[in-house]
């Protein structure tokens, strides 16, 4: 009998399954998502599979889930109600926050408002230095009060986070235990355990973030494994972290804080896995869904990390300078750019008589227009339909039919007719307007960081990835592009490659020169401990277990840090000088040999690998014309230009190893990939397409 491991990506607008066997046979369903109650839609889509092919639940070998309830939670502040226990003076640090904003010159930006209200918000005395040294014992008697006060006012979850407990959690320890006296089952987040780092807002921040989320995420994997038992699944449920990894039920149910970015981040860990297979050591990735687009980075095979999030304050450009909008969480995240410009982004002309795409969506309710579910706005998905990209008729295989004519009769009279343009010509313009913001989106992760995009692939996946592929590529003068299997589910396919980990960070300011090495083995070694403690209890064994060592770098006196591995063995602190001056080089454009280096935090990542690759040799999914059907082809619109086009309609089965000349179009179940003009595709190993993109060609 054989057996499936299945990857569930929820979207804003689609939920996504892929079901993978161990030869590589791939089932994929693509059925709208249910906001209203995520797992009805993730039950529906297995159903869908079970029926239309005859599986069973004992089939279900592994469940791996990429999940946005966590930050669904926050961004509609429907999270719990949150208690705050923190040192006396300290009672405010989430009103004060960073003197950072989002924007510049607006004066009607107003600070999101904090997650606890402030008679929610209580203070104890009680001291701790920053050496870990108790200067003031903990007030028990006064604490006892403080806590009945909180639980007599109806919070459902309680962060405690006292002054420079990174260095010495006790008094958090202690605070712990009192509540779990009086209330057993109410989640408690003490910073010690959550955060063990310095910098009082960000860990109070992180601390309160993950008691705000905590029962809304275990309701709802609660939820999710009930739904599962229902179809007589009885594998275990992973979830996919923000850092790509995967972790436990368990384990998320402790930290969702670290699942709060996790369905964008399977398809980075994809995209590295693909681009290995064929020898691209450098690729962009490109990830256009129906809500956003979002763009990261893979160099020498190996994505990017952030090492915290501000969720909450709308689009997410990965960390930059202009950050404060919403909510931080110091996690470690992969480095992950996000623009609102999706295939459901809404399409208006502004106060000043401009085409404005996006921020705002048409989500899965209504929908764009041309799904005739009541949608009466525009959108990327309706001005595609309207240049022939995206098929006229249907999508996902023909189980969503659609209404071009209406979508057609919004255009002209929304956009088209105050434009004073043609039909053709105002479609085109909604796609280079998204096309244009998708292009900031891979700058950012790019030549924002330094890199020359000219040396990298471009990787497009999402169900409309590849319909704004090779423009986005010849803007960046990128001249390939490598489509993956199953793409417009590839996130659901990345969901089922990485391995298990667990992020741990401790605070270690010291100068390089003089470092101590036997002290910061002793640390890592302390850390190292609670990682093989995590993976044991998820059933991992010590053969299967591993250990990376890491250090946040900086010049003293810098604001922010460099994150450099660590060797076990030769000379660590020259090791580590020539890593942090080489890498700093590389990211600001200059090093130092005269400024004092310094530690400021060290890390572990503790990783429990499969007994088996959980990357199979090749995939089962070509699928071409029925023998002796007839080549079709349809009319497409690509600009001022080249005007309408006939374009070839092939499925991926279609294309051979030999080059194709475009124009052309790949339709598939779940996505459309657009080969332009003065563009070639082939077919290479694990059914990746190749498109070669003359660059000197324009837009």
């Amino acid at each position: 009998m054989l057996k499936y491991r299945v990857g569930i990506d929820i979207g804003g607008t689609f939920t996504d399954l892929v079901f993978l066997a161990a030869d590589g046979r791939v089932l994929t369903a693509k059925v709208p998502s249910t906001p209203d109650n995520y797992s009805r839609g993730i039950a529906e889509g297995i159903r869908e599979v079970f029926s239309a092919r005859g599986l069973r639940g004992e089939q279900i070998q592994e469940l791996i889930h990429g999940t946005t309830i966590a930050t669904n939670a926050i961004l509609e502040k429907k999270g719990a109600q949150t208690g705050l226990i923190t040192t006396a003076g300290f009672r405010d640090v989430l009103e004060i926050r960073r003197l950072r904003m989002p924007v510049l010159y607006d004066l009607k930006w107003q600070k999101p408002e904090a997650l606890v209200r402030r008679a929610q918000r209580m203070e104890v005395r009680e001291r701790i230095n920053y050496a870990g040294e108790i200067e003031a014992p903990l007030d028990e008697d006064h604490a006892i009060q403080v806590i009945d006060v909180l639980l007599s006012s109806g919070v459902q979850a309680i962060a405690v986070c006292l002054l420079n407990a990174y260095a010495n959690g006790a008094h958090e320890q202690r605070i712990g235990a009192m509540i779990r006296n009086r209330s057993p089952d109410i989640p408690i987040c003490l910073s010690s355990e959550i955060l063990s780092e310095i910098k009082e807002y960000e860990r109070t921040s992180t601390t309160v973030v993950n008691a705000y989320i905590t029962p809304v995420v275990r309701h709802y994997l609660r939820a999710m494994e009930s739904a599962l038992a229902a179809l007589e699944i009885t594998a275990s449920l992973r979830i996919m972290q923000s850092n790509g990894g995967t972790m436990g039920v368990e384990a998320a149910c402790a930290r969702p804080i670290n699942i709060i970015e996790s369905g964008p981040a399977s398809g980075v860990v994809g995209a590295a896995e693909l681009a290995s297979k064929l020898g691209f050591a450098n690729v962009l990735t490109f990830d256009m869904g129906g809500t956003t687009a979002k763009a990261s980075m893979v160099e020498q095979g190996v994505f990017g990390r952030v090492g915290a999030l501000h969720v909450g304050g709308g689009i997410n450009m990965s960390g930059r300078l202009l950050t404060g909008g919403g909510y931080h969480v110091r996690v470690p995240a992969i480095d992950i750019a996000e623009v609102g410009a999706g295939g459901g982004s809404l399409v208006q002309i502004d106060a000043g008589g401009a085409l404005r795409v996006g921020p705002e969506s048409a989500g899965a309710d209504p929908g764009p227009i041309c799904y005739d579910h009541g949608g009466m706005v525009p959108t990327v998905t309706d001005a595609n339909v309207i240049l022939g990209f995206i098929n006229r008729d249907y999508l996902v295989g023909g189980g969503l039919r659609l209404n071009h004519d209406k979508a057609a009769a919004a255009m002209a009279e929304q956009i088209a007719r105050p434009l004073g343009v043609s039909l053709e010509d105002a479609a085109y313009g909604v796609h280079t307007v998204a096309n244009a913001m998708m292009t900031r989106a891979l700058r950012s992760v790019s030549s924002e960081r330094g890199r020359d995009p000219r040396g990298f692939a471009l990787m497009a996946f999402g169900g409309n990835g590849g319909v704004h592929a090779a423009t986005l590529a010849r803007s960046l003068e990128i001249g390939r592009i490598l489509v993956p299997p199953v793409s417009g589910v590839f996130s659901a396919l990345g969901l089922l490659f990485p391995e298990t980990e667990h992020h741990y960070v401790q605070t270690f300011k010291r100068a390089v020169r003089g470092l101590d090495v036997a002290e910061i083995e002793s640390r890592f070694a302390s850390l190292e401990e609670s990682g093989r403690a995590a993976l044991a209890a998820e059933g991992i064994g010590p053969a299967r277990m591993q250990f990376e060592r890491l250090a946040d770098l900086r010049y003293r006196g810098e604001n922010s840090e460099l994150t450099i591995p660590v060797a076990r063995h030769g000379d660590v602190i020259g090791d580590l000088e020539t890593a942090f001056a080489e890498a700093h080089d590389r990211q600001y454009g200059y090093r130092s040999d005269d400024e004092t280096l310094e530690t400021f935090n060290i890390r572990v990542i503790a990783r429990g690998f499969a007994e088996k690759s959980r990357v199979p040799e090749e995939l089962r999914v070509s699928v071409g014309r029925e023998p002796g059907a007839a080549a079709q082809s349809r009319r497409v619109y690509l600009g001022k230009d080249d005007g309408w086009r006939d374009a070839l309609i092939l499925q991926r089965g279609d294309v051979t190893p030999d080059w194709h000349d475009g124009p052309l179009i790949v339709d598939e179940y779940d996505t459309t990939v657009v080969v332009p003009p003065r563009c070639g595709i082939r077919r290479k190993a694990w059914d990746i397409l190749e498109i070669r993109v003359d660059v000197k060609a324009g837009a």
